[in-house]
């Protein structure tokens, strides 16, 4: 072979070699697609705003840092206003069309419970940030979700109810997906906490006055507490009917309204008195300084307030602790393939997040127990915190 030739050969070699190398390194240097469905509009949109502010904050300062593993984060994000056949649409075209390695969103049960197929099908990681319990429970091989459940807010609910030294309860729940949720699982978990459902109503999501119902729980004869499952306007509209009506039982919301917003929405005085359990987010500045979890909140308040000029509110926290999972998760697999994603996401263990501190399994795919949640009173429209 002439000396001629043998540089031919060499020059095509290097040239294969590099034509395997080059996809190799585009694929290194390629973004990181991680989608997002939000109520970003609509009568979620108290929910969903503050979780789109959040990604799109922590996905800059991600990528202004560098990334994950060297690669940016490249955020898809889409508006279902609420509308549960929408967000499976945009679920459709975030696996089809946009090819995400992950989901980070959900603002509510319904949209999360219409887009969760979608993604178990396609075998892709999908963090939700919606409350009710049947999101993790049965356990889906890919889906999570950061906020505490359902069950965990009657649980809370209940013992402070018990503490009080109270046992009859009436509920007025929401028809929505998480209102009627969470009052399944309140008349689920009752006996065993102790309490007594004596009354139970519910109003729609376009009612704009629940004094009839209210009307006939405070003619229940044995109510000693009332518990509001539901989020959105509902619950103003009944903290204001409650105290229109002159009720003087106490009354408890749902953590789906662990926000500024709902004061405001209710009115301070009207809420003057409503107890809930929260995220210790809300009242961050209240923990004591050995709190594992002050610090977090503190920096991400700092960081939200200041880069949006809104109040903190829990369900941005959601978010935060969503994308901040699977980051974790990304860089412990060195992988965005679906299956190692998945399993490295159940691999979190000690994660301080907003919501708690993050223990997740095989078999549990939210991480967090009841001492995660906060049971807070509003004040002089503020909230304090009254408990562990």
């Amino acid at each position: 072979m002439g000396l001629g030739s043998m540089l031919r050969r060499g020059v095509l070699a290097l040239g294969a070699a590099a034509a395997v190398a080059l996809p190799a390194l585009a694929q290194r240097n390629d973004p990181i697609r991680i989608g997002a469905v939000l109520s970003v509009t609509g009568p979620a949109s108290f929910l969903g705003d503050p979780e789109d502010k959040t990604l799109r904050l922590y996905v800059n300062r991600i990528n202004a840092a560098g990334g994950v593993n060297g690669r940016p984060i490249q955020l898809i994000v889409y508006d279902d206003g609420g509308d549960a056949n929408r967000a499976r649409t945009f679920a459709t075209r975030l696996v089809e069309d946009d090819r995400v390695v992950a989901m980070v969103g959900g603002t509510t049960t319904g949209t999360t419970m219409a887009m969760r197929p979608v993604f178990e099908d396609a075998r892709i990681p999908f963090i939700s940030l919606a409350g009710g319990i049947e999101i993790i429970d049965p356990v889906s091989p890919y889906t999570f979700k950061t906020p505490h459940t359902d069950r965990m807010a009657c649980e809370k609910i209940f013992s402070d109810i018990r503490a009080r030294g109270l046992s009859r309860v009436a509920l007025i729940s929401g028809t929505d997906g998480f209102g009627q949720s969470m009052r399944t699982q309140c008349q689920r978990v009752a006996q065993a906490a102790g309490i007594t459902i004596v009354a139970d109503e519910q109003y729609g999501p376009r009612d704009s006055d629940m004094t009839p119902q209210l009307t006939r729980i405070r003619n229940t004869q044995g109510v000693e507490a009332v518990v509001n499952p539901g989020f959105g306007q509902g619950p103003a509209i009944v903290t204001r009917n409650y105290a229109q009506l002159g009720i003087r039982l106490p009354l408890y919301q749902s953590h789906g309204v662990a926000s500024a917003q709902f004061i405001q929405l209710a009115t301070p005085q009207a809420a003057e008195g409503v107890r809930l359990p929260a995220a210790a987010l809300l009242v961050a500045e209240q923990l004591p300084a050995n709190d594992p979890q002050r610090q977090v909140l503190i920096d991400y308040k700092t960081a939200f307030e200041r880069e949006t000029g809104q109040p903190v509110s829990t369900f941005g926290g959601h978010a935060y602790d969503g994308l901040m999972v699977l980051v974790e998760a990304i860089k412990r697999a060195n992988s965005t393939d679906g299956t190692r994603l998945r399993d490295a996401i159940r691999q979190t263990r000690g994660f301080v997040g907003t919501g708690g501190v993050v223990n997740m399994s095989n078999t549990d795919h939210m991480g967090l127990d009841l001492s995660a949640f906060r049971m807070v009173e509003i004040r002089n429209g503020q909230f304090v915190l009254i408990g562990n």
